[in-house]
């Protein structure tokens, strides 16, 4: 029997729990298309949220976002709504949804005008000031060139910069402590105005 006939078979033997974890990356990817619809009022259907408080989660790295919902459901992290919704998932879920997003394309950075948000323009003389503090900080020795992110540490180039200043502060203060220490010691080091100057440098990634 050829390899891709055995393989299938074995497939057709397999648990249905089982079964789902060798599913095609497609196949998982509209898997987490569908259960993401329940996700799109705040995040956006693809994963490009316009509220501003919330983040882009299109190209989040698949095993930062599936480690967040972990998270959330566990009570590491906190976030009222956010903890409910990941009560109800399961591990496929999870997986599936981090699959979808990690799949879409970002759309850029938006900054809330109002009830409604508007592509944002980051300020040159921060976008500078805060490479450098990038530098000096050595952000990039975890997330990357052009801040892409890896496996769990995450893609922040082109975030909302709101939402970027909100989580850099709750390290800071100690509201957010669901990493491994690093970032909770680094941003003890940053000023209110090097969190703002940060969010531009990387809104403008």
């Amino acid at each position: 029997m050829r390899a891709a006939g055995l393989a299938a078979l074995l497939v057709s033997l397999l648990p249905g729990e089982l079964a789902s974890q060798v599913d095609t990356p497609q196949a998982q990817i509209e898997a987490g298309r569908k259960k993401a619809q329940y996700c799109s009022g705040c995040h956006g259907a693809d994963g490009n949220s316009e509220l501003t408080d919330y983040p882009i989660l299109a190209a989040q790295t698949a095993r930062y976002s599936y480690l967040q919902l972990k998270d959330y459901k566990s009570g590491r992290r906190t976030d009222d709504m956010m903890n409910a919704v990941a009560a109800g998932l399961e591990k496929q879920d999870m997986l599936d949804l981090a699959a979808y997003y990690a799949a879409q394309r970002p759309k850029g950075p938006r900054i809330q005008k109002g009830e409604s948000s508007v592509p944002f323009q980051p300020d040159p003389a921060r976008v500078e000031a805060g490479r450098k503090k990038s530098a000096e900080v050595l952000c990039t020795m975890c997330h990357l060139g052009e801040f892409a992110g890896q496996n769990e540490v995450p893609r922040v180039a082109g975030q909302h910069p709101e939402y970027v200043i909100k989580q850099l502060k709750a390290y800071k203060t100690g509201m957010r402590t669901n990493d491994a220490g690093t970032m909770s010691s680094v941003s003890k080091t940053l000023s209110d105005e090097d969190i703002e100057n940060l969010a531009h440098f990387v809104a403008s990634l």
